[in-house]
Formats: C-alpha cells, structure tokens, sequence
C-alpha cells in the first residue's frame, strides 16, 4: 500500500486540524454547564453521554492526515483515564490549547526543543501548586459530595462512599449492567472465584445447592489428583488429630480419590470438599499463592520440590468458611499472618503501578482487593437501555 506524505506547515496544518476536531467536540461537555453528546454506533441504541474519553473514542476522521492528529488527542484522554479514572475532558482542553499556542511561536520561527523544555518546567510548577492546594478526602461525607458532583446525582454519590467504606482503600469497585429497577450494592467479603465444587455429592446445603464447611484445614495445590494413595497420608494425619473436615484446592481431583473422598463423605467418615484451582497458566500460580497468603497454607507444588505424599498439618491452611457452588468459591476470614498478607497486598500493587495495560491493571487491582479487603459490585438498572448506559457512564466516572 502506498504511504501519502506531508511536511512542515502543510503537516502542522492537517494535524492541528484533526486535534481541534475532536477537542472541540469533547470540551463541549466541560463542567456544570456541559452537554451531553449522542453517539450513534452503527448498532444498538444510541449512547448519550458526557465522559470525554467516551465521545474520543469514537471520533474516526476521514482525511487520514487529520485521523493522525485525532489519534494524538485520543491518546491524551486515554491515558489520563487509565491513570486517573476522571478529568478526560480537561486533559484535552489544556492538550488542545498547548498544542495550538506551541504552533504558533514554531510558525514564527522559534525552535521547538526549546518550547517543549519550557511547557515541562511550567508543568512542574503547575504540579507543584496544584499539590500544595489539594485536600485529602478523609470522611464519608467528603467522598459523597466529590462523587454527587461527579455523578450529577446525590443518589449515586452516596452510594459511592458507602460502599467505598465498606470495602476499603484497597478494595476494588466495578459497575455492572442491572435486570432490576434503581440502583443496588453487592458486597464480596473475603475471596471469591470463579471455580466450584468438583462433585455435587459435596453439597451441604440442598435448598441453595452449595458446599459448605468452617474452620476446616485447606490443602492448596497445582496438581492433579487422581490416586487416593497420594492424599492418604494427610488423611490419616488429619483424622489421628480428630478432623473430620478438610477443603482441597486443586487442579483437579478424579478417578479412584475422588470416588473414596465421596464414599466416605456419605458414610460420615471424613467431609472432604474439592474444588477447582481458578484461572490458566501463570495467573493460576498467582491466584494458587494468594489462597495460601490468605489462609496460611503452603502451595503444594513439585515445582518448590514438595509432595503430596509428604504434605503436614502445617502445611495447611485454615479460614473462617469456605462456600462453594458449582461455578463459584468464597473464601470467608482466612486464617493466614496479617504481615504476610500485607506483603503479598504491596507486592501486588507495585505490579499494578509498572503495569501499562489497563486490562492487566484490572486483573491485579481485584487480586489485590481480594486479598485486602473485598470486592464491591454496584449494579444500575433503569428503564431503558439508553438510560442504564447514560447512568453507568456517569457511575464509572465517579468511581
């Protein structure tokens, strides 16, 4: 394919083009006073809205010159989302107005290393200003009123600090789509994933179809257990210690010890509950020693040159209740050392701050908040689709 090439002003020219575009769209929806903005997709109802990154997105121009420059911008907004979660809109009024004043003194002949050199040390003293001049958030009040403004709605802004209270600073808060009327809360208290029970001879409780069990030690491994023979020694172990309880984390668990754990569940012998490690791969690793940070077990890993044959009492870990279905577990009050914890939490953020991929960041941020403190879901219904996206638009912003 062939490449169309421009220079100097001519460039200049198309590029400003392409950025004023967009900008001039964008910062239409800026402040109290700001418009909403319809996006018509091609599909679906019509999205309005007033989130600035949202309307960037989906501005394609036709003249490709000018399509670079509205990349540029987009990527101004995309950034300032990823980093802050707000303030798009600004970030690309003050982008669009340092470009255009920048290109007028390179017009005139200025160089333009030096102009840059000059807008970085007056962003520093900006900085600098805007950090003497900010106010930490300390009170649930103070957090409803940012977020009543943000949102445009007193409703949502409480709801916001409510459930911010209640999760923690390290807690992570994600907005879904509801079937319901108005506006509801889910709080996930401990862990939970997305992997149940392996047997349904495992339930406990009939009526909600779940597996049940408290205060029982938990065997966290990577492998597949298939032999009775290789968790028999624990058994024994755990049984001489008179608990008739376990719970085991595992790759997957089949064949001849999945039948005699079932067997001696029905005859009252031993209450085994197994279930399936989360996640593939790497993140299955990670989400395996988060599980056993957060009751204070040992991984049972061939990889760390460990056994199930050889496995201890203390090599277990414990918790408060686990509760599993058949697509889902919660761990409740892990039992593992709270510096450990704490280690495994900063660990985890500092992953979370080198991370440049918002999808990666997301992931981190709930394995963190899992760990921490829980995980919130607040769920917005209302009475059309239209309606719903406008005020989840709005609650994300706030977020």
């Amino acid at each position: 394919m062939s490449k169309q090439i421009k220079y100097d002003a001519d460039a200049r020219k198309k590029i400003k083009s392409g950025i004023d575009q967009v900008a001039n769209v964008v910062k239409g929806t800026l402040g109290p006073k700001g418009r909403n903005v319809i996006l018509d997709k091609g599909f679906g109802t019509p999205t309005i809205t007033n989130d600035g990154v949202s309307i960037a997105r989906e501005i394609e121009l036709e003249d490709k010159f000018e399509n670079v420059g509205a990349s540029l911008i987009k990527e101004v907004a995309n950034k300032t989302n990823d980093t802050a979660g707000d303030g798009t809109t600004t970030s690309t009024v003050i982008a669009q107005a340092l470009i255009n004043e920048g290109l007028k003194y390179v017009e005139t002949g200025i160089n333009p290393v030096g102009i840059r050199r000059g807008m970085e040390d007056a962003k520093n003293d900006v900085i600098n200003i805007l950090k003497k001049n900010s106010k930490k958030l300390t009170s649930r009040e103070e957090i409803a009123q940012v977020a009543t403004i943000s949102a445009e709605n007193e409703e949502m802004g409480k709801m916001i600090a409510g459930v911010m209270e209640e999760v923690g600073k390290d807690g992570v808060i994600t907005v879904e789509e509801s079937q319901t009327f108005g506006i509801s809360k889910e709080i996930v208290k401990g862990m939970n994933f997305s992997k149940g029970f392996i047997s349904a001879y495992m339930i406990t409780n009939a009526e909600n179809q779940t597996a049940e069990v408290k205060e029982a030690p938990i065997l966290v491994t990577d492998k597949k257990i298939s032999s009775i023979s290789e968790i028999l020694p624990i058994l024994e172990k755990l049984t001489k210690s008179g608990t008739k309880e376990l719970v085991i984390i595992a790759e997957d668990l089949s064949g001849e010890a999945l039948a005699t754990l079932v067997v001696n569940k029905l005859r009252g012998v031993l209450n085994v509950l197994a279930i399936k490690a989360p996640e593939f791969g790497e993140s299955k690793k990670d989400m395996l020693e988060d599980i056993a940070v957060l009751t204070g077990a040992q991984v049972i890993s061939e990889e760390k040159g460990m056994k199930l044959e050889t496995v201890e009492l203390s090599d277990l870990g414990e918790a408060q209740k686990v509760i599993s279905s058949k697509d889902d577990t919660t761990i409740i009050g892990g039992k593992g050392k709270k510096n450990k914890i704490d280690e495994r939490v900063a660990q985890i953020k500092k992953l979370v701050e080198k991370s440049e991929s918002s999808f990666d960041k997301t992931k981190l941020s709930k394995r963190m908040a899992k760990l921490a403190g829980g995980v919130a879901v607040i769920k917005v219904g209302a009475v059309t689709e239209t309606e719903q996206t406008y005020l989840k638009h709005k609650m994300d912003d706030a977020l």
